[in-house]
């Protein structure tokens, strides 16, 4: 009799088949998912993978407690007025199929601003409008097709993450049963009991059928327990259609126990239990230990939450400060300047806050906050200065997600990654046909070795160590930029970085530095209330410029600034009960006939009328002269700056002669420029300030800011990089071209071992067991290589 499966979630309707648009389903729920997905014109999930979905079975009254405002204030990770952002986890996400449909939430609700689904954690970060849609409600809506998130009360108070010991309990009962079997296995190694004519041991002879069972019952929890993971992974893999690594191997063991059990039913022999037992144990122990180095490089990572974010700290009596970001504790008093990130959830205690969440959940409406109200880390200040008290220690994870979210990523996918996705496709594929081709050759020439050979290829055969090539070389040179104080989003970073054949610097800033910038003054004398003006309108700007005049500016009352503008690329302007200020270009402030064309220089008018300006005498940075000459050999140059033609001279009197120089460029003819630079094939990297650079930045294939005690951080960018090692970026692109090359090199050895494993195995001249041994090997020999390499690569660079 011929079962019906459901249509959705693939279960057999044994009794009662629900028929529905020529389609069956096993329940009235899997019926309304159906109809909920073709309605929405979301029924390409099912062309995806065929039967992904699960039975819905939600109880609505289990989540009344998501009812309580307090209770949801805990859960979600960023709330103001109407858009939350929440990360639930969704155990039954399980495929492409899985992904497609919770990234499409907002076509079953368009309450649902935005979700990421995060595969390997299982998880899906949701922006979404509370008024429209509360969490309850979205909560129901995963459930009702299918997507209940494991949510629970305990959810709220912070624990300790369980250790996942199943792995060890796996490998402990593997080779407790590899040992016994060894064990009773001798007699058959040595032909003890095999010949009763001749005498033998009559122990053994008596006992023989005995040990083979007891060898069965070891076997069993092997195959049962330790060897589970592997059917599993492999079913998974055919029920998707895909044949995943985990086939050939879990062919492998099935056929050794089979023909092993067939073996001592019939007495025809003692079987491979001790092939079995062994293999297993050695698979699992290569897992054990490429777990252990991975949980180690994953651990070393966690310098990625410490990228250099520097903020202002006002102190008890009023003095300003620059700190670290990780310094920052729950009480502290901050200054969060014009374009400036907030670091930690905080209150605002003076000034009007313009509060651009984009970074939190995509939407680019600022929204306006005043003296006393909430704001959240990732939010960015618009509109001139705010001082903000720190009602939440910082969370460095926190603000790195942030960085990593797929918002801010073009399509920059990794070529090796595409290079292992393709090679994991077509292996298993090849590793199956050779043998079955090698056993039906054995089966033909020599039938008792046909069983040996077929099990070695499928297990000695394995994409493994190609597969963790590319991620632990990038991985590990993450974690050594990171102390080298260079800080990458995330490993695809380096592979581009190994690939550039241009540089773009921005001047101010970035090739110059403020901390040992000189100015003079000419013009008429400000009167103190100007200056006063003057000073608290700088106060409020991040410019490097505006920086430095502040620094050197005498000590004035801070008083409050009524309104403050920022003019990209021209200027700041801004009025108190003192006056109103222009700070900024001699067109920006009515000066059109400057007769400082000539040189760096930030023009003031004070109500109105022009009274003069600070003549910048600019500071380059160490190393700029052989940073620029040793680039010059690999890559063009350029610099695009925002400043007049004043440091031209000086300029191509420092850098080499083959370095373009472009001046007066505002942000857009930046990332006009790049945008033209790749049209002709280049490979662009820019390095800038990571504020008015933003857009430039975002289009390059790498965005480099430079950080120098100051909140710079984009998430536009790609890297962040210390100004102190601005003199090693050479080094760092070098290091990078050598990670790549590493990565190329683990490729072809592991293709060698592949090679000749399979020759041995098809040969005849490998026994399963020392098949399962050299297996994890490979896998384990391409980590220590890839590690050792690259940390050599790390000694090179100081």
């Amino acid at each position: 009799m011929n079962t019906d499966h459901c249509y959705h979630c693939g279960t057999p309707c044994d009794k009662t088949t629900i028929e529905f648009d020529g389609k069956p389903f096993c329940c009235q729920g899997c019926k309304t998912v159906y109809e909920i997905l073709s309605e929405n014109d979301l029924s390409y999930y099912y062309d995806l993978q065929g039967q992904a979905g699960a039975t819905p079975k939600i109880n609505e009254g289990k989540y009344d407690f998501l009812g309580s405002p307090e209770i949801v204030e805990q859960l979600v990770e960023f709330s103001d007025g109407n858009v939350q952002v929440v990360n639930l986890f969704v155990p039954h996400i399980h495929c492409s199929s899985c992904i497609w449909v919770l990234e499409n939430l907002n076509k079953l609700n368009p309450a649902v601003k935005a979700s990421q689904v995060d595969f390997p954690k299982k998880t899906v970060r949701i922006t979404y409008n509370a008024s429209e849609l509360p969490l309850k409600n979205l909560v129901l809506l995963m459930g009702r097709i299918g997507y209940e998130p494991n949510i629970s009360l305990a959810d709220i108070e912070p624990k300790k993450k369980p250790v996942n010991r199943s792995l060890i309990y796996k490998l402990g009962i593997a080779g407790f049963a590899f040992g016994n079997v060894m064990f009773l296995s001798f007699p058959e190694y040595f032909d003890l009991s095999s010949n009763r004519e001749s005498g033998g041991e009559f122990w053994l002879n008596e006992y023989q059928n005995l040990f083979r069972w007891l060898m069965f019952l070891f076997s069993l929890p092997v195959m049962l327990y330790s060897g589970r993971d592997y059917f599993v992974s492999a079913f998974k893999g055919l029920r998707s259609k895909m044949l995943n690594i985990d086939v050939p191997i879990a062919l492998g063991i099935l056929t050794l126990f089979l023909r092993s059990t067939v073996d001592i039913i019939f007495d025809w022999g003692p079987g491979f239990f001790d092939s079995l037992t062994g293999l297993i144990f050695f698979l699992l122990l290569g897992k054990f230990f490429q777990q252990k180095t991975y949980s180690f490089l994953s651990f070393e990572r966690d310098y990625k939450s410490y990228f250099p974010i520097a903020v202002t700290r006002i102190l008890p009596d009023g003095r300003e400060e620059v700190a670290q970001v990780y310094e920052v504790k729950r009480g502290d008093r901050l200054l969060i300047r014009n374009e400036e990130l907030i670091p930690a959830d905080a209150v605002i205690v003076k000034g009007n806050g313009h509060i651009d969440y984009s970074f939190v959940t995509g939407e680019a409406e600022p929204v306006l906050r005043q003296n006393g109200d909430k704001v959240f880390a990732g939010g960015k200040q618009l509109n001139g200065a705010i001082e903000i008290e720190i009602t939440k220690p910082v969370s460095q994870s926190y603000l790195t997600q942030l960085w990593g979210n797929s918002v801010f990523d073009e399509e920059k996918t990794t070529r090796f990654q595409t290079l292992t996705d393709s090679i994991g496709k077509r292996f298993t594929v090849a590793v199956l046909s050779i043998a079955f081709v090698a056993a039906a050759f054995w089966l033909y020439y020599d039938s008792k070795n046909a069983l040996n050979v077929f099990t070695a290829v499928l297990i000695i055969a394995c994409p493994c160590a190609i597969a963790l090539a590319a991620p632990f070389t990038l991985g590990n040179m993450l974690r050594i930029f990171g102390r080298k104080k260079f800080y990458l989003k995330n490993a695809g970073v380096i592979e581009r970085l190994a690939q550039i054949d241009m540089a773009i610097f921005d001047k101010t800033g970035t090739i110059t530095t403020s901390s040992t910038t000189t100015a003079f003054y000419e013009g008429m004398p400000l009167t103190e209330a100007e200056e006063s003006v003057l000073k608290n309108t700088l106060r409020s700007s991040n410019h490097p410029l505006s920086r430095a005049l502040y620094d050197m500016l005498s000590e004035h009352n801070i008083v409050t600034i009524d309104d403050f503008t920022e003019h990209t690329g021209q200027g700041i302007e801004a009025s108190t009960e003192l006056g109103n200020i222009k700070v900024g270009s001699a067109e920006f402030t009515g000066n059109g006939a400057s007769a400082r064309d000539d040189s760096t220089a930030v023009h003031i008018s004070a109500n109105d009328a022009y009274k003069g300006c600070y003549v910048f005498r600019n500071e380059y940075r160490d190393g700029i002269v052989e940073v620029f000459e040793e680039l010059s050999h690999k890559m063009k140059l350029a610099i695009l700056s925002g400043d007049n033609s004043g440091e031209k001279q000086r300029l191509q009197e420092l850098l080499p002669i083959s370095t373009l120089l472009y001046f007066d460029q505002k942000p857009i003819d930046k990332l006009h420029f790049i945008k033209r630079a790749q049209g002709e094939g280049h490979k662009v990297m820019m390095v800038g300030d990571g504020l008015n650079d933003a857009g430039a930045l975002a289009q390059a294939d790498v965005g480099i800011a430079i950080s120098e005690d100051i909140n710079v951080f984009s998430p536009a960018c790609d890297a962040i990089l210390d100004a102190s090692k601005f003199k090693e970026l050479f080094a760092y692109i070098k290091a990078s071209k050598r990670a790549v090359g590493i990565i190329k090199l683990s490729f072809f050895l592991s293709l060698f071992y592949n090679v000749i494993g399979l020759f041995f195995a098809v040969t005849g001249q490998l026994e399963p067991v020392i098949a399962a041994i050299l297996m994890p090997l490979s896998s384990i020999s391409v980590v220590a290589f890839t590690t050792v390499a690259t940390n050599l690569i790390g000694r090179k660079l100081g």
